[in-house]
């Protein structure tokens, strides 16, 4: 057969596996030692293990309940080249158990189940396998099962008389022991006997079609009807060969959009594909993985999938596993599964469980162990589906999929008119069985019992009684959404009105399937609607751009998300960081026109072209409104219509050219076909000429694609290669070659991956938290900022998880990296108990770690079990997974994570221990590499611990330092403090006076912004000069400092009793570094200027008018800039308003510019000043001059805040009140009328020398411009600034 014919044959292979009875009986090691492994974990040790065991024998297995090895008996044809047949995984795949045996009395019903191999590349061929049993004609064979049945009986015997020999020594209780022995004696011979004279032996057989699209019902008929050929007592019309030839040979695929109708052994099989404008095929029945799951775990299971989360499924079913695998990757359009994904997991490849990558898997259950005794190597971030229990276990901090609770509404319509119930049928209530059997459109058009056919019939009231009805109404009263409205979609068009080729039942499947992923489908269009407008094409010429693909953005994420509704907000952030929706993008890039696209890339952009001109009549873009999907009737009629119009009709099945005596089979065996006539096709096939064209159109436009791209075939194909494996070590296991080489391999790629993984995203991290900065570094693009920084740390600690548990070698807990942590913590107390040392050897005392400037409190020491210590005291922490995250948090923001991991993984011995020679962790140079790459993080800082655990109790350390001149040795007063953060404050804390140092514990206050220190002004010497004031957080280690270096007492300085102190993170200085010298060092932290107006006027900073109009241009573009950022990476805005270098300062320049020389030991502030001025304005208020009604508003205005701030309850001086005043004007945006108004006031003229700034018009003017650009922005104060004022 030509290369021509490739992908248009309807299937490639015919397969028969089953007992080779030359070979004999050999035992299936794999799987066999796989079930003696779990068998013996659920030993104590005192169960017997038999020596055959290592040979892969189980001998407490009764042999009709053990396995053997199974072998692809035939194929036909021998081999195509575009398909190479793959002995060794069809014969896994075909018959995953191996061989199994049973008697007459046994249940012998043949068995259908699909699978699906996918190669490297990600291609992929679907299986569709039979196995019934047919009777064992071999002597030999009989001989050798009743040999074994001897030989196990006995062991079971010795077995029961031991027990019961030491149960009778131990009771005493003869007669009663020996009757229990009989009957144990009698159970086994009468359950486990075989007896070659009596019983009929019959072993398991397969016959199997591989094909290149997955026709499930087609090849399931077809392989039902060949079975039933050589059961039934009448031979069939023609010989075997025929049915086999035509179905390889004369039976095309139908084209695109097309429907086949062919000849089976005893009826017509009619297939049909969907048109290029549709839905890829998928003949899968989805509405049983609803069934099997139910509706809520199935958008569960869904959102797993979309975040790429390792999903395992778990059943005694194959074709379960098959159906729900290809059901969940069929409703993910317009992305598809970039990772691992074999749905059928044989035994042979059970150590792939422990691959370090996201994955989508089938592990087959024996059906009598229940989950606890599955040990699986990680499952932080595993979604376990456990499908015969309708249950699934999810990860912790998965995100809700947008529109939740409407598109379960949705779904429900559409299950509960085909009689499903959206909780499933496993579990279901009477009310709901009922409506397995019928169709509600049915009830709905019912005139016969009263029902009037207008009326919406509303499947609430039908459901009144269903448990998960009620559920349901229950949450989604809460969101506004009436289930009463659910209301039954009554089709468009009946079936009667079209007459179908297929029986009713699956054409009801066919509809159901399109209804339901067209409602998926929908979702994605209209959440990814405008998503064209933030692809970002390259700039370089393709070539570079592939080349350089893990640089390039191909996504402007941070806008994209800025434009959605905040709910949807958990969800997209992490989404848009999967790599199948960078594959999608990718692909998005690489083809431009429609003739390039592949079918989902065009069938997806059609409809959301649609959308989009929908909504410029409508606008509903960018709300979280939900939108019904409206394609479902189209879609439904397009099925319908090629149903009931075959397109194509294959050649029947006819004699072949066969000798006499040939084509004969004996009734109850399948036989081995003739090799002869099936080996070749025909030399004429009308199908061939048919495909051509359109082959050569496809590979026309593929080398129109390439030229496009400027690059050769060689250059794509690595390409895409590279795209599909970014991110993962191995994209498919091998099913073919399983020798240890080829496992070492594969660990070692996944090793490299790893390696990769967190190569790119610690990159990805520091570019995404530098932002601008990393830009101007060249990291990277603007649009890069702005994906949750909760996102990227919540898939480091995804990745970290997937690191610890590569190569483990006893699973304990669900968190392998806390494992790990409390065997080093544990062997750490150990080794503590035994040297019997109070000091931890746990401590570093690291003489490098930051220390506070200007303070007496010592560094905390560096403790990895001390840190472990904190998270285990956080009650709110409740799971092993959660604690990890936690503790990854701390180290984070500590800048420890590096430090840390490097301190756990140098107890080698452990590592020994827990993990095996493969594992990432003994890898020694990859694990340098990883701790060099996580060591990069120390470059920024984060606050992931402290923002994320906001409610826990922390200890604080606070110490205040006295100014060194003037100890306040002498100091009588009680001196109080009260702290304030991003989120809370401490209220008032009384100080010990004595010691002026204390550790107090308090809800998290987040970032630290502010201290408000005051004294009581008790006994003789109530005046006390403050240094500053320390704070630090004792769980992060980080440390604020608050300069004052100003006094607080009556009749002292501005005559102050409390302050408002603004600081900031404390610089990191190393001992080294600290020399002293004359000149002072530089500011590293905010401190407050003196400001008021010195004794000796030589001691005041002497600005020219150039150099404060510099700062105030200065202070003001930081508060722009602020407003200006994105929210979340604003910073402080009250040290932009009071600390150093803010506007107060700045302002502070202005009125001190020029301000008369004060009298001999008198202190004259701004604010007397204002006062004057308060009273000027007041006094003209009063007086008959008439104003313009502005200057009236504005003096009014500004006296009345003037008067606000002194009658409030508050000791905080003159400086004081000229801080509060500018905060005040600055948020209710006067600042600008005010400087107008007190440049025009009189009192200028008594207070300020003819050179002031204050007297220069146009130095006012422009100074008045820059204020009012404060107008546009919303400023909100801190409550601790504005405290005890009620404007």
């Amino acid at each position: 057969m030509t290369a021509n014919t490739a992908g248009c044959r309807f299937a490639d292979y015919f397969v028969i596996s089953g007992l080779d009875v030359e070979t004999g009986l050999e035992p299936d090691e794999l799987s066999a030692l796989c079930q003696f492994l779990q068998a013996s974990k659920g030993r104590d040790g005192a169960g017997r293990v038999s020596s055959s065991a290592d040979e892969g024998e189980n001998y407490e297995q009764s042999p009709l309940r053990r396995t053997f090895k199974s072998k692809v008996l035939a194929h036909y044809p021998e081999n195509v080249e575009w398909n190479p047949f793959d002995q060794d995984a069809v014969g896994m795949l075909c018959m995953p158990k191996g061989l199994s045996f049973k008697t007459q009395s046994d249940n012998r019903g043949p068995q259908f189940h699909s699978f699906i191999i996918t190669r490297e590349d990600g291609s992929r061929t679907y299986g569709f396998a039979l196995t019934f049993y047919e009777e064992v004609a071999s002597k030999q064979i009989c001989s050798a099962m009743q040999t074994l049945y001897h030989m196990h009986n006995a062991d079971q015997y010795d077995i029961l008389h031991t027990s019961s020999t030491i149960c009778i020594s131990s009771s005493g209780n003869i007669s009663d022991n020996c009757s229990d022995l009989s009957t144990g004696v009698t159970k086994l011979q009468r359950f486990n006997s075989y007896d070659i004279s009596k019983d009929t032996l019959y072993v398991s057989k397969c016959i199997c079609l591989i094909a290149p699209l997955p026709f499930m019902h087609a090849c399931k008929k077809v392989l039902e009807q060949l079975h039933q050929a050589v059961t039934s007592p009448k031979p069939p019309p023609l010989p075997l060969e025929s049915y086999v030839y035509n179905i390889l040979y004369e039976v095309p695929l139908p084209p695109a959009g097309r429907s086949l109708k062919f000849l089976g052994v005893y009826g017509p099989i009619v297939c049909q594909r969907p048109g290029t404008n549709e839905l890829p095929l998928v003949d899968f029945p989805i509405h049983e993985m609803f069934e099997l799951l139910g509706l809520e775990n199935v958008l569960q299971l869904f959102t797993c999938a979309l975040l790429e989360i390792q999903i395992l499924l778990y059943s005694q079913h194959y074709q379960r596993l098959m159906t729900v695998a290809e059901s969940i990757t069929a409703i993910l359009f317009p992305c598809q599964w970039q990772h691992v994904y074999v749905p059928i997991l044989p035994a042979s490849l059970l150590h792939f469980l422990d691959a370090p990558v996201p994955y989508l898997m089938g592990l087959h259950s024996n059906g009598q162990d229940d989950r606890s005794k599955l040990e699986l190597p990680h499952e932080a971030n595993l979604c376990f589906v456990d499908i015969d229990n309708h249950s699934i276990e999810l990860p912790e901090d998965l995100p809700q999929f947008p529109n939740k609770l409407e598109l379960i509404q949705e779904i429900s319509e559409i299950l509960m008119a085909f009689g499903i119930p959206p909780e499933g049928n496993l579990h279901c209530s009477k009310s709901t069985s009922k409506l397995k059997d019928f169709k509600e459109s049915n009830v709905v058009c019912d005139k016969k019992n009263g029902n009037v056919a207008g009326l919406a019939l509303s499947t609430y009231e039908l459901l009144k009684e269903n448990e998960t009805m009620v559920r349901l109404q229950a949450l989604v009263k809460r969101t506004g959404v009436s289930l009463e409205k659910l209301e039954v979609r009554v089709e468009a068009g009946s079936n009667k009105d079209f007459k179908v080729h297929c029986d009713e039942e699956e054409l009801k499947i066919h509809q159901l399937n399109i209804q339901i992923r067209e409602i998926f489908a929908n979702r994605f269009t209209q959440m990814f609607a405008d998503y064209e407008v933030f692809v970002i094409q390259p700039s370089h010429d393709k070539e570079s751009w592939f080349n350089n693909r893990e640089q390039m953005q191909n996504f402007d994420k941070a806008s994209f998300l800025s434009d959605q509704p905040e709910p949807y907000l958990p969800f997209l952030s992490r989404f848009l960081e999967t790599q199948m929706f960078a594959s999608f993008i990718d692909n998005k890039i690489m083809c431009h026109d429609d003739d390039e696209k592949d079918q989902i890339l065009r069938v997806f952009d059609t409809r959301v072209d649609k959308i989009r001109t929908l909504n410029v009549r409508t606008p509903t873009l960018r709300t979280s409104m939900y939108q019904k999907c409206t394609t479902i009737d189209a879609a439904e009629k397009a099925i319908k219509l090629r149903l009931a119009k075959i397109d194509h009709t294959a050649v029947h099945p006819h004699l072949l050219d066969m000798k006499i005596g040939q084509g004969k089979y004996e009734c109850g065996f399948f036989p081995k076909l003739q090799p002869d006539v099936l080996s070749s096709s025909p030399a004429c096939n009308k199908w061939v000429k048919r495909s051509a064209p359109a082959q050569w159109r496809r590979k026309d436009r593929q080398k129109q694609h390439t030229e496009h791209l400027h690059l050769d075939n060689d250059q794509r194909e690595k390409y895409i290669q590279e795209a599909r494996s970014l991110g993962t070590g191995v994209r498919q296991p091998k099913l073919s070659n399983l020798s240890p080489s080829v496992i070492a391999h594969t660990n070692w790629k996944f090793v490299e991956g790893l390696l990769k993984e967190c190569r790119n995203k610690t990159k990805r991290m520091l570019v995404e938290k530098m932002g601008r900065e990393a830009v101007e570094l060249g990291h990277g693009e603007v649009t890069l900022t702005g994906v949750e920084e909760n996102t990227l740390i919540a898939s480091l600690c995804d990745l970290l998880e997937r690191i610890w548990s590569h190569g483990l070698q006893v699973k304990q807990g669900k968190s392998a990296l806390w494992s790990h942590l409390l065997h080093y913590q544990e062997s750490k107390e150990k080794n503590e108990a035994l040297l019997g040392t109070t000091s931890s050897p746990g401590f570093i005392h690291d003489q490098d770690r930051r220390k506070i400037d200007s303070s007496c409190m010592p560094p905390l020491k560096i403790s990895l079990t001390r840190d472990m210590r904190h998270i285990q005291n956080i009650g709110e922490i409740k799971t092993d997974v959660g604690k990890a995250r936690a503790w990854v948090r701390l180290s984070m923001e500590k800048k420890l994570l590096s430090r840390h991991l490097k301190q756990l993984l140098s107890d080698h011995e452990l590592t020994k221990k827990l993990y095996k020679r493969y594992a990432f962790l003994r890898c020694d140079d990859e694990k340098e590499q990883f701790l060099y790459h996580l060591l990069s993080f120390n470059a920024v800082d984060y606050f992931c611990f402290t923002n994320a655990f906001t409610t826990i109790m922390i200890p604080y350390h606070v110490l205040v330092v006295p100014s060194k001149k003037l100890g306040g040795s002498m100091f009588t007063a009680n001196p109080w403090i009260c702290i304030s953060g991003e989120l809370g404050e401490t209220g008032i804390l009384q100080i010990p006076k004595s010691i002026l140092e204390m550790t107090f514990e308090c809800q998290n206050l987040g970032k630290l912004t502010t201290v408000l220190i005051g004294h009581d002004n008790s006994g003789l010497y109530a005046k006390w000069l403050v240094d500053s004031v320390v704070v630090r957080n004792e769980i992060t280690g980080h440390a604020y400092r608050f300069p004052c270096g100003r006094w607080l007492g009556k009749g002292v300085d501005d005559g102050s009793l409390e302050r408002i102190l603004v600081g900031e993170l404390a610089s990191a200085t190393l001992e080294t570094d600290e020399r002293h010298c004359r000149t002072p060092p530089m500011q590293q932290s905010p401190s407050m200027i003196r400001r008021f107006v010195n004794i000796t006027p030589a001691n005041r900073p002497k600005l020219n008018t150039g150099q404060i109009q510099e700062s105030v241009g200065e202070a003001i573009n930081g508060i722009v800039k602020h407003f200006h950022k994105p929210e979340k990476e604003r910073g402080s805005l009250t040290l932009l308003l009071c600390g150093e270098n803010g506007l107060v300062t700045a302002l502070e320049q202005v009125f001190h510019h020029g301000f008369k020389s004060p009298r001999l030991f008198k202190s004259v502030f701004i604010w007397d000043f204002l006062e004057k001025a308060f009273v000027y304005f007041e006094s003209l208020e009063h007086s008959e001059q008439t104003q313009e009604e502005n200057w009236q508003t504005r003096a009014k205005k500004f006296c009345t805040f003037v008067a606000a701030i002194n009658s409030a309850p508050r000791n905080i001086g003159k400086d004081g009140k000229f801080q509060l005043l500018v905060c005040l004007g600055a948020r209710d945006h006067l600042l600008h009328n005010w400087i107008a108004l007190l440049a025009d006031c009189p009192i200028i003229a008594q207070m300020y020398e003819d050179t002031a700034l204050i007297k220069d018009h146009t130095l006012v003017n422009s100074l008045i411009r820059v204020l009012q650009t404060l107008q546009e922005f919303n400023i909100t104060l801190e409550s601790s600034l504005v405290k005890g004022i009620d404007m």
